[in-house]
């Protein structure tokens, strides 16, 4: 596990540089209004006129004039096996990061970032994009959503996610990303996720925020847990 280069009690928001919506990193710091930006993120903070409190990378995406303006809060990591992304999650210590220009839209980036939530099962992440909201289901979650809501389960490993307020359960499915996904599924109400291990994406739509950051905040809590770090 890395040190965390910034630790908080309350929600922290993640800026990277890919394209984002200015209304995402608003409502973003709306939660968590303390930023860490990851490498470029900083001239992406600064652009905003949100000073980072940190920036954290390998530094070859910031500009100079973005180094030296951040050059107290630059925390340079060199590694190059990792994605700025990867190396700025798993520098922070707190209950819910809310990710914001991680992606960008591009299919690549994507999928770097689904896999950066992976390999840290124990940093709790939410990366905000412009339609959808994903994030690693804990152990157990709560989601208070009205009926007829897109509920997406996605398997980035082989296993089973116990459901309840599903249109279509997925109990006892055996879901893998080569084989039965969980896409497109709908509440009828209230849903309750229990996946079997640290493998299960959950998607819904960007409209939710709320509701989403409420409910993997009581997830930490008594009752809900956290999943351990895995063995890198």
């Amino acid at each position: 596990m890395s040190r965390a280069i910034v630790s908080s009690r309350a929600p922290i928001t993640l800026l990277g540089g890919s394209h984002h919506a200015e209304a995402d990193l608003h409502a973003a710091l709306g939660w968590g209004p303390r930023l860490v930006a990851a490498d470029g993120g900083g001239d992406a903070a600064l652009l905003a006129g949100q000073p980072p409190e940190a920036v954290i990378g390998d530094m070859d995406s910031l500009s100079a004039s973005g180094r030296e303006v951040l050059r107290d809060v630059l925390h340079p990591v060199t590694e190059q096996e990792t994605t700025d992304f990867d190396k700025a999650l798993r520098a922070i210590d707190a209950p819910l990061v809310l990710a914001v220009g991680v992606s960008g839209g591009r299919m690549d980036h994507e999928l770097a970032a689904l896999t950066v939530l992976a390999r840290h099962p124990d940093r709790p992440c939410l990366v905000i994009g412009n339609d959808s909201l994903v994030f690693l289901c804990p152990p157990r979650l709560r989601l208070a959503l009205d009926p007829g809501t897109t509920v997406s389960v996605y398997p980035l490993a082989p296993g089973r996610v116990e459901s309840h307020g599903l249109k279509w359960p997925t109990t006892g499915l055996d879901l893998a990303a080569d084989a039965r996904v969980g896409t497109s599924n709908r509440a009828t109400g209230p849903v309750y996720l229990v996946p079997e291990g640290p493998g299960m994406l959950v998607i819904l739509p960007r409209a939710r925020l709320d509701v989403t950051v409420r409910s993997l905040l009581a997830s930490g809590g008594a009752g809900g847990g956290r999943w351990p770090a895995r063995a890198l």
